[in-house]
């Protein structure tokens, strides 16, 4: 007799027969197929969305501090090229070298760095925040909102500049605690390994570290902000 055709009582009502569909190798050859190719699709396309250029017409430029200097001289070009007003820096405590250095906070030194680099002293300030342990951007922007409704220059739109995959980022962020009085606009710097960031372990660790960030500010910050 089959077990199928075994009475339930014979286990107790412990066991049941069903049948059921499972894949043949065939099935289970094309289902990796597929869960490559959106594997390699979401690749490529993620790399793009969050090196996000999304600019508007705005006087005040904001760059993160803690950006490399070839980020600052990016942001210099793009400050002069379209005749900003006003470069505000951002960032907390240095958490490292601050006792050897005259600059302790990475607004400072982002601020030093660009007055350096030929930028207009009276058109640069440094507008540092608090140390934290998590959330560093969203205490900038919300440092950097106080300082412009504070001032008297009326800004009403700002571009927020920053390294590559952690653009998008940081406009989602920015665009949350600026609003509604400020608009925001976002502008991606994008360093030499960009293009072919998964040839390097800098633009794979960016792009793994970047993409959970980004996922984990969208569905779970964004709620509560």
């Amino acid at each position: 007799m089959l077990l199928s055709q075994l009475p339930n009582h014979k286990f107790w009502g412990l066991l049941e027969y069903k049948p059921q569909w499972t894949l043949t190798l065939r099935g289970w050859l094309f289902f990796i197929l597929v869960l490559i190719l959106v594997l390699i699709s979401f690749s490529l396309s993620i790399h793009p969305f969050l090196r996000v250029s999304r600019p508007i017409d705005a006087d005040v430029m904001v760059i993160e501090g803690w950006v490399p200097d070839i980020t600052i001289e990016g942001a210099i070009a793009e400050f002069q090229d379209k005749n900003y007003r006003l470069m505000i820096t951002t960032g907390n405590e240095i958490g490292r070298g601050k006792y050897l250095s005259d600059y302790k906070t990475f607004a400072d030194l982002a601020a030093a760095t660009a007055i350096a680099l030929g930028l207009d002293p009276n058109q640069v300030v440094s507008v540092p925040n608090k140390t934290v342990s998590v959330n560093r951007t969203a205490a900038s922007a919300k440092v950097v909102k106080q300082w412009l409704l504070d001032s008297d220059l009326n800004i009403k739109a700002i571009n927020i500049y920053s390294h590559d995959v952690h653009t998008r980022r940081s406009w989602l962020i920015f665009r949350t605690l600026l609003k509604p009085e400020i608009k925001v606009g976002a502008i991606a710097f994008s360093p030499s390994y960009s293009e072919s960031w998964w040839k390097t372990s800098t633009g794979v660790k960016s792009m793994i570290m970047e993409t959970i960030a980004y996922f984990y500010t969208k569905l779970i910050w964004s709620m509560e902000n």
